[in-house]
């Protein structure tokens, strides 16, 4: 689930050839999210726990990984916008929200409505997990030496921020797994009502291309939408009250009485739809790749609509309400 939300409804739709690196990115984006989806149900952590988590599995994919993060070459991304102190940090931005939402929240959330049952429930035994780690670890040593090793040949990120990557990855462990499980949650003021399930789907499909268009070339290539409007340190703080607004907003729906699991799949295909959409610029092939893989998303959401609605009983919120299968 997490390998085709972050990738192959994404990059695979400009880049067909992504499927080519289907098993590595399954071992790196798969076991890499199933660590932190175990860990943070073992100690009974929330959602602030997955995005913390979030952040710190974006520094060791494009910090550790592929190198992004610091590299001037890679996928040209210090040309997207601000560059300082050696670091890509529009670029650093744009990755943290795409991998906390679409390598993480989005995956987990729909794994969640598949399999109400075990939505606080560990996966796997404590061999299993053991076994994850190790593959984890691998996906990303596979990211250094297949692809940035290929697209980047002889980089390496300097050890000053190597060290601080991993420092700010045993952080972001410490804090989600350590304080916040302990710490009482604040009680978020709920909505009074929620919108209609359509009016969720185009708010989160409209905030989530304003935030992809606002850092990033459309189709990963080199037209800045907005580059001529805004400048790079503009885009950052943009961005920035793009996303921390939306969800904001997401937590008072999902505290209200009325949010269901319907709102949930409008949600989440917002995003969905908006992702895959924004990699259709550039050629011919992209927009027939990316209608046809629109096409799967809606159908498919559908039917997991579908499916909850045959299953009530299933999906209803009885589950504690700091952990991931509250509302």
């Amino acid at each position: 689930m997490t390998t085709l939300c972050a990738e192959l409804t994404f990059t695979a739709v400009a880049v067909p050839k992504t499927w080519l690196l289907l098993p590595l990115l399954l071992v790196m984006y798969g076991a890499g999210v199933l660590v932190i989806r175990e860990a943070v149900v073992r100690v009974g952590g929330g959602w602030p726990s997955l995005v913390l988590l979030g952040v710190a599995y974006q520094l060791a994919e494009d910090g550790l990984g592929l190198q992004a993060l610091t590299s001037p070459r890679m996928y040209g991304a210090a040309d997207w916008g601000m560059r300082a102190f050696g670091v890509n940090l529009t670029y650093w931005e744009s990755q943290i929200g795409v991998h906390v939402v679409l390598s993480v929240l989005v995956p987990i959330g729909l794994t969640n409505l598949l399999f109400p049952a075990q939505r606080d429930r560990p996966y796997l035994s404590n061999k299993g997990l053991a076994g994850t780690v190790v593959l984890a670890i691998v996906g990303v040593l596979g990211l250094r030496a297949f692809i940035s090793a290929l697209m980047d040949p002889g980089y390496r990120t300097p050890w000053g921020w190597t060290a601080v990557f991993f420092a700010l990855i045993a952080l972001c462990w410490v804090i989600a797994l350590v304080v916040l499980p302990h710490r009482r949650a604040r009680r978020v003021r709920p909505a009074r009502s929620v919108p209609r399930p359509g009016v969720v789907g185009f708010v989160s499909l409209y905030l989530t291309m304003a935030f992809l268009t606002t850092l990033l070339p459309l189709g990963l290539g080199s037209h800045l939408l907005l580059g001529d409007l805004m400048s790079p340190p503009q885009r950052l703080f943009v961005a920035a009250m793009t996303a921390v607004p939306f969800g904001l907003l997401v937590l008072r729906w999902r505290a209200a009485a009325d949010w269901s699991d319907r709102h949930r799949i409008w949600l989440i295909g917002g995003i969905l739809v908006s992702h895959t959409a924004f990699m259709m610029y550039g050629s011919v092939s992209a927009v027939c790749v990316g209608a046809a893989t629109l096409a799967v998303e809606v159908y498919l959401l559908t039917v997991l609509t579908r499916y909850v609605q045959r299953h009530p009983a299933e999906h209803r919120d009885g589950h504690h309400p700091g952990r991931l299968g509250a509302r």
